[in-house]
């Protein structure tokens, strides 16, 4: 992966980057990747709708996309 998802990646931008966001957003509580506002919402916006710091979703997303262009 050579771009890094950070709190302002749109969650649309983040599931294109790891395949794996649904289910790690799903670990989170954040249905977001569904929603229709996903390609306009960001990371941090979708985690403060849920009352939620963006900081740990980033940093499994990120581990995750890492994890996976290693495979």
């Amino acid at each position: 992966m050579s771009q890094k998802i950070t709190k302002d990646t749109s969650i649309a931008e983040a599931l294109r980057l790891c395949p794996n966001a649904p289910a790690i957003f799903n670990k989170h509580g954040m249905a977001c990747w569904a929603c229709m506002a996903a390609s306009a919402e960001t990371v941090e916006e979708g985690a403060l709708m849920h009352e939620m710091d963006a900081q740990p979703i980033v940093d499994e997303l990120n581990a995750d996309c890492k994890e996976d262009a290693s495979r």
